[in-house]
């Protein structure tokens, strides 16, 4: 069955860093999209990063120039990097699977879910 694992969260200062990370299994994981979700309590989940099947990436405008997303498709992994650290990015960090390679706006499949806790 399909699989996704999170690892990485953590608690880290304001402005500092922190690498997810989000191992899959159980598909052929260059086939579709992948990509990062959060959610933080009273607030809507939303859409970090994703990456298409085509390598393409696409970035929450809260996130651009601070996160990062990569895919190491030979081991399966799919990173967040998350540079500068806020409060605001205190979180629940989910990692999700599209049913598409190329549309990624069906997410059906996710991970447990890796906790990041950014503090002053």
């Amino acid at each position: 069955q399909v699989q996704l694992v999170e690892s990485g969260g953590g608690s880290v200062q304001v402005g500092g860093s922190l690498r997810l990370s989000c191992a899959a299994s159980g598909y052929t994981y260059s086939s579709y999209c992948i990509g990062w979700f959060r959610q933080a309590p009273g607030k809507e989940r939303e859409g970090v990063e994703h990456i298409e099947k085509s390598g393409r990436v696409s970035y929450a405008d809260s996130v651009k120039g601070r996160f990062t997303i990569s895919s190491d498709n030979a081991k399966n992994i799919l990173y967040l990097q998350m540079n500068s650290l806020k409060p605001e990015d205190t979180a629940m960090y989910y990692c999700a699977r599209a049913t598409s390679g190329l549309f990624c706006g069906d997410y059906i499949y996710w991970g447990q879910g890796t906790q990041v806790t950014v503090s002053s």
